[in-house]
């Protein structure tokens, strides 16, 4: 099996790479690619994703074929696809970031700021917050209540469909921390950042079946 993880000059793309490389088997294989060829002839797709909503769609759309190869792949070929902080945010109708730009519109809602009600807590979300898984899902299957992730981010994805959800976190109020649909699961925080937790989610990735 091969994991094409995205490159489209993403922040955090090398480290969330090493921490697929160390959640994969012996069979499976991890590439870095922005060659829309290898993303379609892949059997999995991580999209990370770090900055703006803006920045990183426009850095997608940049290189020639690669949003198609990824539309075709999750759309049609129902790869299952792994999105991570921003490469969660594109799955939405419609980032805020930076003015208003489309998503793939996968995950019905939009990415707005964080409405914090604590005036004494700060922006941006950053640190290891609590997760409050509000369904269960394979890919976090043996995740227990109340563990922790790292988050650093200051938009988040407001769902407009409940069973689209999968955790939230509170910081100033819920924030969305992780959603699932079909063949497509994200999370707000990084893995690639949260220790044991983090590596049990990309290891029931790669061995999901939607």
């Amino acid at each position: 099996m091969t994991v094409a993880v995205v490159d489209y000059g993403s922040g955090n793309l090398h480290s969330a790479a090493k921490a697929v490389e160390r959640a994969a088997g012996p069979k499976e294989r991890v590439v870095i690619t922005s060659d829309p060829k290898a993303v379609r002839d892949a059997d999995r797709i991580v999209l990370p994703g770090q900055g703006a909503f803006a920045d990183c769609k426009a850095g997608l759309d940049a290189i020639p074929g690669l949003t198609e190869a990824i539309v075709e792949s999750v759309e049609q070929r129902a790869r299952p696809i792994f999105g991570i902080c921003v490469g969660m945010q594109l799955m939405a109708d419609v980032g805020l970031e930076l003015g208003s730009t489309p998503g793939f519109g996968w995950i019905a809602g939009k990415v707005q700021r964080i409405e914090l009600n604590d005036p004494k807590l700060k922006m941006p979300h950053m640190g290891w917050n609590q997760l409050d898984l509000r369904r269960s899902h394979p890919v976090f299957d043996g995740i227990e209540p109340g563990a922790h992730a790292y988050f650093c981010h200051s938009f988040h994805l407001s769902c407009d469909a409940p069973e689209d959800l999968l955790a939230t976190s509170d910081y100033g109020g819920p924030v969305t921390a992780a959603v699932a649909r079909a063949n497509r699961v994200a999370t707000q925080f990084h893995p690639e950042k949260s220790q044991a937790l983090g590596l049990r989610l990309l290891s029931n990735f790669l061995g999901w079946r939607p």
